[in-house]
């Protein structure tokens, strides 16, 4: 089958206009259908306890997306041919964005934040939801809540929220389950940087659309991280899903896992830095707790 391909820019933009319209002519031209950048403001995304706790998240202030970049970014995308997509992780986000994107990201982050979700399906336009470090019962409140505020077009995509994520623990065939459970076309958001990983969630598994983080030229700021695909190789992968389909495919393999969505061992901190839906703060109420008594210790 064939995958649709979703460039992640992520923070490799570096604030600059120039830097990330290249990055939107890179994923046009390594074959993918779709860019995606993210809306934040630190102040709006972590909580002050987590602030106060760990003052080095300000520097991410050095990654926001400015406002006004999106509509050039956007123009540049329908040039290009591709689709143009971003990730609101402020309420306001949602509105600033509607304008300009095809689709909307929701982050594994967010997936507890109903009002968030409601917004988003409320636009109407088609939304993709991660489902990094959720229980199935907490990805069925999401569709639920993103069903009942109108979302007709929705693709969930199976994700290990671990920057990079060991492919041991990708349990690809929960690619399976969610598309299986909910009816909905599912995929793979990688965070692997393996291109087996990915020929294996689409080939194996029928991952109908696979979202990677893209740098241009490993001077991005997440990609010492690890997590972060070059043009070249990217472009490498998605050429080489053309070729036909090899036997050892059919073959186990240790990403397969068991298929149940459920948190995996390498995500239960990153499990505790999900947004709080009483205030869409993150992290959670119990770790800005915990933090205030580290703080205070």
């Amino acid at each position: 089958m064939k995958a649709r391909f979703v460039a992640e820019v992520c923070s490799n933009h570096q604030r600059d206009l120039g830097r990330a319209l290249a990055l939107v002519d890179a994923a046009a031209e390594a074959g993918c259908a779709a860019v995606k950048f993210q809306q934040f403001r630190v102040r709006e995304l972590f909580a002050p306890e987590a602030l106060r706790a760990n003052p080095a998240l300000l520097e991410r202030v050095a990654w926001e997306l400015p406002e006004s970049f999106n509509a050039q970014l956007a123009a540049r995308a329908r040039a290009r041919g591709i689709q143009y997509a971003s990730t609101p992780f402020y309420r306001a986000a949602v509105d600033l964005l509607a304008p300009h994107v095809h689709f909307f990201k929701i982050a594994s982050y967010q997936l507890l934040w109903n009002e968030l979700l409601g917004a988003v399906a409320r636009t109407d336009k088609p939304v993709v939801l991660a489902t990094g470090m959720a229980t199935l019962e907490e990805v069925r409140s999401g569709v639920e809540c993103l069903r009942s505020n109108g979302c007709k077009d929705l693709t969930l995509l199976h994700c290990v929220s671990s920057y990079p994520a060991p492919p041991a623990e990708a349990n690809l065939a929960a690619i399976e389950t969610l598309r299986k459970t909910f009816n909905v076309p599912a995929g793979w958001s990688d965070h692997t940087r393996e291109p087996e990983i990915i020929e294996r969630a689409v080939r194996r598994y029928g991952a109908a659309l696979v979202e990677f983080h893209l740098d241009l030229d490993g001077k991005g700021g997440e990609y010492e991280m690890g997590h972060c695909w070059l043009p070249g190789q990217i472009a490498w992968v998605i050429k080489n899903l053309e070729r036909a389909v090899p036997s050892e495919l059919r073959r186990s393999h240790p990403s397969d896992g068991d298929g149940k969505k459920e948190p995996r061992p390498c995500e239960a901190e990153e499990r505790q830095w999900r947004t709080d839906p009483s205030d869409g703060l993150r992290p959670l109420l119990a770790t800005r707790r915990r933090l205030v008594r580290q703080t205070a210790a």
